[in-house]
């Protein structure tokens, strides 16, 4: 949320994100990284990217689901781990989506592929894990235990609703098909599945308490 409202604080807008110039700055165009030669400001850039979001019905979606299963996901691994784990996580992801789309001219703010690492972390560990989730029948509350696989496979419609929405874009910077993070998702997800066994401190974790949702 910091990183959020730093990003605004020179141009956008609290709801619609921040700015053209900021997301450029930034953020990772694909496009110069693959046609002109690595400057320092583009290796910062890599970095920044990762705490950037285009809008914040963007940023309320990733940090909602890194809220629910990053913390199980830290425990397993360590303080330290997680957030190394999280870092590469969101590096591959990048990589996936220069590697697969070279030529895009829009900044890629991409949080959402370090969360996505976290996520294929959590569904390698504990595969049969059940979430408490309060649920709205009719007029009433209840809470409900719903298997993690199904909350987690809820995390990339919701992504693909806010590409596609353009609210994972700063400033509506690209057209409503450019610029789509889907190999970043993808390449996230992946490296926390295949990765996850590399940093977790206990091979054999059980099965994580419910946790609930609100």
């Amino acid at each position: 949320m910091v990183a959020y409202l730093l990003e605004i604080r020179h141009g956008g807008s609290f709801f619609g994100g921040p700015s053209d110039h900021v997301a450029v700055r930034y953020g990772v165009v694909a496009h110069e990284i693959t046609h002109t030669p690595l400057q320092a400001g583009t290796w910062k850039a890599t970095l920044t990217s990762l705490l950037l979001h285009g809008s914040f019905l963007h940023l309320l979606g990733d940090m909602a689901f890194l809220a629910i299963f990053g913390p199980t996901v830290e425990d397993a691994v360590g303080r330290v781990r997680f957030c190394v784990f999280y870092l590469l996580g969101g590096l591959i992801a990048l990589g996936a989506q220069v590697l697969l789309d070279p030529g895009s001219s829009a900044p890629a703010l991409a949080a959402s592929g370090a969360v996505a690492a976290v996520l294929g972390g959590y569904l390698l560990l504990y595969p049969r894990a059940r979430v408490l989730s309060l649920a709205f029948i009719v007029f009433f509350f209840t809470l409900i235990e719903v298997p993690a696989v199904i909350l987690l496979a809820l995390w990339f419609p919701e992504q693909l609703y806010v590409d596609l929405a353009g609210l994972a874009a700063a400033g509506g910077i690209r057209s409503s098909a450019e610029g789509i993070a889907y190999f970043a998702h993808i390449g996230g997800f992946v490296f926390g599945l295949l990765a996850i066994r590399l940093f977790a401190n206990r091979r054999d974790a059980a099965e994580p308490p419910p946790l609930a949702v609100y």
